[in-house]
């Protein structure tokens, strides 16, 4: 018979969150090195370059790899012959490890989580409570996978009841051109097929959990339709060139899981999930000998690669920035920023628009101003903010015509591709939309200089604030004239895959 303490698997799951926050799995640096060494699209390649270049720098400055630092899954399988010593639910045990391991001061994360989703939405600050699953095994030990997943690509979750006769493939791949950047490609596929609508989920977001060896299977050949169906869906999503940051190149996904389980005769419920380039789990197994163990990985495993811009770069002045100059950008150009822009999403974006329809004044200018779309991460020690990358811009597509036509606003920057509202109202008042990288937020953070808080301050992450940066890097993502390199870079590259492949066949 085992005993598990309930400190020990407190400490565990608290110690867990915090290696997963700074170090990324062995298996998905690997996956990623081997992405960019093959990748041939520039603003693909660029964009892989930013991701590795901050993934080494977290495992260095432990610090989050994405200032979103995700909401918390916990898949527990619990022997039967297992104990607890102690007086909390085991529930409760797994919160306070997560309460603990985003306070930890050296590495403080964020909170994201919040209560009463269809109503106030306040945020629980310590990022409790953690989504739990839990299964009773034969065996006398505990094994734990630990998960922390950013809201934008959980955003992109899929789900359908198909028909017996439909096919798995064409759902899946009528869904992920829908799924856009949003979700930070490249990243892992999860698909899960079969039982009821809840356990398709599951299975989708178990399957994230296992290690990437689709090349060993390319190897020695599917041995099963799921083997073969993985093999499948990983050709054809990656030739839908969609690509890092979907802006067009060879790898949207690293590997594809797949998990099934039987079905009702009348049903086929398929469910898909995504994980981005900020993938963070870890599996451990406790047996009654203390607290879990996490060896951090060998840094050579990072490729030697350092972040440079070529010579065909645009410095912008922020604080000179005027619409004739941004008039001037197009879409795919590389852009240094310097100077000062403001800061808001959802929340904020929100209250402004509530006070230009009550007709109040706001308590910002913004003529001329750039707003990114950003939640940091609090600072701690000597920083000016904690890792502060984009978040997902089409949040505030519907928020953005009053934004431009209202305020004097004539820039964004963000994450991901903007839809359609977002794009005719970009296009029809001639201003631009910029991206920085997903899953590069502490490489951004090191760009910005000073942060003075302006508007909103009980909206915590979500409050205005002015950030005063030097060469933070972006790309034009959609021009003054509504031009859009989520548009045109997939369409590009997807065409040259479709070309190399009728030239194998022939």
């Amino acid at each position: 018979m085992t005993v598990i303490k309930q400190d020990d698997l407190i400490t565990s799951v608290a110690d867990a969150l915090q290696f997963i926050s700074y170090y990324h799995p062995l298996d998905f640096i690997r996956a990623m090195r081997e992405a960019y060494e093959k990748e041939e699209s520039p603003a693909a390649k660029a964009a892989l370059t930013q991701v590795l270049v901050n993934s080494r720098m977290c495992a260095l400055g432990k610090r989050p790899i994405c200032q979103d630092t995700g909401i918390v899954t916990v898949l527990l399988e619990v022997g039967m012959n297992v104990q607890w010593e102690g007086d909390m639910s085991v529930e409760d045990m797994i919160n306070e490890g997560v309460r603990r391991g985003f306070a930890f001061p050296d590495n403080v994360l964020r909170g994201s989580v919040l209560t009463d989703p269809d109503g106030e939405r306040r945020n629980t600050k310590d990022n409790t409570p953690a989504v739990i699953h839990t299964k009773i095994v034969p065996g006398d030990k505990l094994s734990v996978e630990v998960a922390a997943k950013g809201g934008g690509s959980e955003a992109k979750a899929k789900f359908a009841m198909l028909n017996p006769s439909d096919s798995v493939v064409d759902w899946v791949l009528d869904v992920v051109p829908t799924m856009g950047a949003g979700w930070c490609p490249p990243g892992i596929l999860g698909v899960g097929i079969g039982g009821t609508p809840e356990k398709a989920m599951l299975m989708a977001k178990e399957a994230l959990m296992e290690p990437i060896d689709i090349h060993e299977l390319e190897s020695r050949g599917a041995a099963d339709h799921l083997e073969a169906l993985r093999l499948e869906l990983y050709a054809k999503v990656n030739a839908l060139g969609i690509g890092a940051q979907g802006l067009g190149g060879l790898t949207t996904v690293l590997d594809v899981k797949v998990k099934d389980y039987p079905t009702h005769a009348a049903n086929k419920p398929v469910a898909v999930i995504p994980n981005c380039t900020a993938t963070r789990h870890v599996h451990f197994t406790l047996d009654g000998s203390g607290p879990a163990q996490f060896v951090p990985p060998d840094l050579d495993e990072w490729p030697d690669v350092a972040f440079e811009l070529g010579d065909e770069v645009r410095r912008v002045n922020l604080d000179t920035l005027t619409p004739e100059q941004t008039r001037t950008w197009k879409a795919g150009d590389t852009l240094l920023l310097s100077g000062k822009m403001l800061t808001g999403r959802d929340a904020a974006h929100k209250r402004i628009i509530d006070l230009l329809e009550r007709g109040e004044p706001l308590p910002v200018d913004f003529t001329n101003r750039v707003i990114y779309y950003v939640g940091p991460v609090d600072p701690v020690r000597d920083e000016v903010v904690g890792p502060a990358g984009p978040t997902t811009a089409t949040r505030m597509d519907k928020f953005t015509r009053a934004m431009l036509e209202q305020t004097g606003l004539i820039g964004m920057i963000g994450k991901a591709e903007r839809g359609p509202t977002g794009v005719d109202a970009i296009r029809d008042n001639q201003a631009v939309y910029m991206i920085a990288v997903g899953g590069a937020a502490y490489l951004v953070a090191k760009a910005i200089t000073k942060s003075t808080l302006l508007a909103f301050d009980d909206l915590g992450m979500e409050a205005i604030y002015e950030f005063e940066v030097k060469d933070m890097p972006v790309t034009l993502a959609v021009d003054s004239s509504g031009e859009s390199v989520h548009a045109t870079g997939p369409r590009i590259w997807s065409g040259k895959i479709a070309e190399r492949i009728r030239s194998v066949e022939v």
